[in-house]
């Protein structure tokens, strides 16, 4: 019988873990809260009981699995193990998780950038449709992207390729937490969304719904925008095109150097479905030249939440 793989994927809230088939079906799931107090000092620990707890517990044994693929926040040094400055986890001296769970285990590892992993998941058993280049980006508190060309993903000579959160789509535009200005990531964010709201907020003299709830110093969200934006609220649905000409642009920008067929969207934001993918595939167009515009298609991603599970999964087949 073929063994099987497991798959992680570390959030800043959540680790999700997964048990998986030899060809990527997910024979059970689980996750645990992530414990980043203290410099994070219990998520490795944390994750290593659980694993062993829910081996035992359904009845496997080491020998039941080829290997473990782990996707991750931060730097991460493929050839190390290790991962530093993942600052939404509290790591920020070097973690040396390879070592740490592959001893403890007694399984080989693999740590790969958590958007990477999704993009390998959708890649893999979704949206990607087994296409040998895809790009994937992920909306979510910030952007992160993955780009496969050619059937391998690429990390770039430091580990920065597929960074598609850092394109800059407006010179001297918002701060960025990078230290550069005008990041995609600071516009098409659940919180640049509500940034980009904020501000045009502030120069809308007609009525809307949205600017009520500002004016109110109501904690407004990306989803709450999206929500007005569908149900016919002027300043919400303009927001909304704001962002998506923001996406399209710096999507078409990386079709035109790596010319895709797919271009995958994920993560939180993307629940906005048709709302957000109808304009910013417009803008898209407008912003790709012909062979481009007619050879990628852009798809919301169809994995959700376990992307990086699956994605982090097929890691570990190298191992074989």
């Amino acid at each position: 019988m073929a063994k099987s793989l497991i798959g992680i994927d570390l959030g800043g809230t959540t680790t999700k873990m997964a048990f998986l088939t030899h060809e990527g079906e997910i024979t059970q799931k689980w996750s645990i809260p992530t414990d980043i107090s203290n410099e994070g000092v219990n998520i490795v620990p944390n994750i290593i009981k659980s694993l062993k707890e829910t081996i035992s517990k359904s009845g496997y044994t080491t020998d039941s699995f080829i290997g473990i693929g782990m996707g991750t926040p931060g730097a991460v040094n493929i050839e190390n193990g290790t991962v530093i400055n993942a600052f939404n986890l509290n790591w920020t001296k070097t973690q040396h998780v390879r070592d740490q769970i592959q001893t403890a285990l007694g399984l080989p590892f693999v740590l790969e950038n958590d958007a990477n992993v999704a993009a390998l998941g959708e890649f893999w058993k979704g949206a990607g449709e087994k296409d040998t280049d895809v790009i994937f980006v992920t909306l979510g508190t910030g952007v992160g992207g993955g780009v496969i060309a050619g059937g391998q993903l690429l990390h770039g000579v430091n580990g920065g390729a597929g960074e598609i959160g850092h394109i800059c789509v407006e010179p001297n535009g918002y701060q960025c937490t990078c230290g550069k200005r005008g990041c995609l990531e600071q516009y098409s964010s659940a919180t640049g969304i509500v940034h980009v709201a904020k501000d045009m907020t502030a120069d809308f003299t007609g009525k809307s719904r949205l600017k009520e709830l500002f004016d109110n110093h109501e904690d407004v969200t990306s989803k709450m925008v999206v929500y007005l934006a569908d149900n016919g609220d002027i300043l919400a649905s303009r927001i909304v095109d704001k962002v998506a000409f923001y996406l399209g642009l710096a999507l078409a920008n990386s079709a035109n150097i790596l010319n895709p067929a797919n271009i995958i969207i994920g993560g939180g934001v993307s629940a906005a479905g048709n709302t957000l993918l109808q304009p910013t595939t417009r803008y898209f167009q407008e912003n790709t030249f012909p062979a481009v515009r007619d050879s990628t298609r852009l798809k919301m991603a169809q994995l959700g939440n376990d992307a990086g599970a699956i994605g982090a999964a097929s890691l570990a087949l190298r191992f074989e």
